[in-house]
């Protein structure tokens, strides 16, 4: 018996595709957008690393 033939499409980081494959530009473009904001999102968690280490409360005397 034979069964009728099924695509299956994998689900990237955006899900499951629909329509035509990005051309290359295309994918290169996206890429760079998303270099971009991984680089921004960096910038943010060494800023905030940054600040919380400026904030740190002194040290509290020990009590007698």
């Amino acid at each position: 018996m034979r069964h009728g033939h099924r695509h299956h499409r994998g689900c990237g980081p955006g899900g499951p595709r629909r329509g035509r494959f990005p051309n290359r530009e295309e994918w290169l473009k996206a890429l760079e957008q998303y270099q971009r904001d991984l680089e921004q999102e960096t910038a943010d968690v060494a800023d905030l690393i940054r600040r919380l280490r400026e904030e740190q409360p002194a040290p509290e005397p020990a009590e007698a």
